[in-house]
């Protein structure tokens, strides 16, 4: 009996994931789902993203966490559109919440929606919310090995965020073995190395979010 009610949980979700797309994708809105560990760096990465790409995008963000507006408030100090859900102890976002917040965004011309997912690589994955891509997010403080050992995401991704390079010195982060477990689960990953506190790497961010957002707009 256990088996029909997960599946009709996710159908639900797929089918209202269908409606979010749906709605975003009618005015072009690139829709982007960050997925990581708590820790791995999601708001620094959107908070340096919204402030260096401002004069160039209209971004807003959708902030997932257990609780607390902390992270919102991050994001809303750049400018940008941001609302909170808090899951009060839900490990992952889902659609339906999606579309509650799109209720609170002023979607019109907005170009970007960066969803920072609640800090999980497990359950956040399995659930669609609406987005034209995953972007799962690996902080060099963690394992090297996080792709073997989560593989789903990263099979499931558009594009690898590396984080906190500036750290490699002082830690026992393997680059190239992160890299290897990852492409082979997803040949067609972009991996992307950064330092949201040097900066290093996010002008190639930047060129992926660009990238993106023009295939977006012509299709």
């Amino acid at each position: 009996m256990q088996i029909p009610v997960v599946r009709n949980v996710l159908e639900a979700n797929e089918k209202m994931a269908a409606h979010v797309r749906r709605q975003l994708s009618g005015r072009k809105i690139l829709t982007l789902n960050l997925i990581s560990s708590p820790g791995a760096g999601k708001t620094s990465l959107l908070e340096r993203t919204l402030r260096d790409l401002a004069g160039e995008f209209r971004m807003a963000v959708i902030e997932g966490d257990l609780q607390t507006d902390n992270d919102a408030r991050r994001v809303a100090a750049t400018g940008a559109q941001a609302v909170q859900i808090n899951t009060d102890g839900g490990c992952h976002l889902d659609s339906n919440m999606i579309l509650t917040a799109l209720d609170n965004l002023e979607l019109d011309g907005l170009d970007i929606l960066f969803i920072e997912n609640v800090g999980n690589l497990v359950c956040p994955v399995e659930f669609d919310c609406g987005e034209d891509a995953k972007v799962a997010l690996l902080s060099v403080t963690e394992g090297d090995d996080k792709p073997e050992k989560y593989p789903l995401l990263f099979n499931l991704a558009k594009a690898m965020v590396l984080n906190k390079v500036d750290l490699l010195p002082h830690v026992d982060f393997d680059m190239d073995r992160a890299r290897a477990f990852a492409t082979k689960l997803n040949k067609d990953l972009r991996v992307l190395e950064v330092s949201c506190r040097s900066g290093e790497g996010l002008d190639a961010w930047y060129d992926w979010l660009r990238k993106m957002r023009a295939e977006k707009k012509a299709s």
